[in-house]
């Protein structure tokens, strides 16, 4: 019989991209929350402990923990702050993903987040209105990295419309303004810091969807990265087994030929193949790019499922 936890292991395996990172993000948190319960019954304080995940705005202190620049964008607050990131990369990852393929969606996360931080130090440490505050600011959330994939998609699909609760539909394009301009006017408020990385993702987003119609992934870096530590952690890979070469047998005229003709024959076959399979690519293109279409004109709810079916399939593919 399956364990809770043998379930949950095949839910994130099986999930998409935005549900592992949902789950990462949820694992931290209640690995932080468990931390603390530990430490308080040794009557230790875990802050000091935990605050090597988050991004200092002090750039000595930022030197002696350089990893929080990426750490801190899976560092939460409270479970509000945490619901409410969550439930936001979840809707517009989903729709991210019509877009786009989950490898963009992975490395524009970490982009993103990247640039929010940045953003965030720079602003504290160059505004005077920051000064007394660099020594004792931390930046946690994911709200930077979420808002890339946010801003990313409006400008893909900037007349793709969404249903709000007391709003109605609207489009793509208000959503990101509306919310860009919100984080500009409370830049000088109580949480100023996680405001200015909002827009520093932002920007990322930006860059990245305008840079992709020109060629040019700015993601592909973060996926070279996890593509080679992945190659180093892949199951079975130490336990390959080396072939020796074996010398090569003396061959007739007559098998010479024979292998001759057998090798154009296969070559005529990869050509027929890769003929049937660009032919066939093309054909799912257009269909995704037909539905897409739709989408634009009267919206997600008015696919039908098997629309709805192939456009999951299509987003999932990396």
């Amino acid at each position: 019989m399956a364990t809770f936890g043998d379930n949950l292991k095949r839910t994130f395996l099986r999930g998409n991209i935005v549900t592992r990172l949902i789950g990462i993000n949820a694992i931290v948190y209640l690995l932080c929350l468990v931390l603390k319960g530990v430490f308080m019954l040794f009557k230790v304080d875990a802050s000091s402990w935990l605050s090597m995940l988050m991004l200092p705005a002090s750039l000595p202190q930022l030197l002696t923990q350089p990893w929080s620049l990426v750490t801190y964008m899976f560092m939460h607050a409270s479970f509000t702050h945490l619901l409410f990131n969550m439930l936001w990369l979840w809707w517009f990852g989903q729709i991210f993903l019509y877009f786009f393929s989950a490898r963009h969606l992975r490395g524009l996360y970490i982009v993103g987040g990247l640039a929010g931080g940045l953003l965030y130090l720079l602003a504290y440490n160059l505004f005077p209105l920051f000064a007394d505050q660099v020594q004792s600011s931390v930046l946690v959330g994911a709200s930077a990295a979420i808002l890339a994939i946010v801003i990313a998609t409006a400008v893909k699909a900037p007349d793709f419309k969404i249903s709000l609760f007391l709003i109605g539909q609207l489009s793509l394009k208000w959503l990101a303004l509306g919310t860009v301009i919100i984080d500009m006017l409370f830049i000088a408020s109580t949480n100023a810091g996680g405001h200015i990385a909002h827009l520093g993702g932002a920007l990322a987003g930006w860059w990245f969807a305008s840079a992709l119609t020109k060629g040019y992934d700015i993601t592909a870096w973060v996926n070279a990265v996890f593509d080679f530590f992945g190659r180093i952690f892949s199951p079975g890979k130490a336990s390959k087994i080396r072939v020796k070469r074996q010398k090569k047998p003396i061959s007739s005229g007559f098998s010479r030929k024979k292998k001759k003709a057998h090798y154009q024959e296969n070559v005529a076959n990869e050509h027929s193949a890769d003929y049937e399979f660009n032919a066939s690519r093309k054909q799912q293109t257009d269909e995704i790019d037909r539905i897409l279409d739709k989408i634009k004109k009267s919206g997600y709810n008015g696919l039908t499922e098997a629309e709805k079916k192939k456009l999951f399939e299509a987003s999932n593919k990396p």
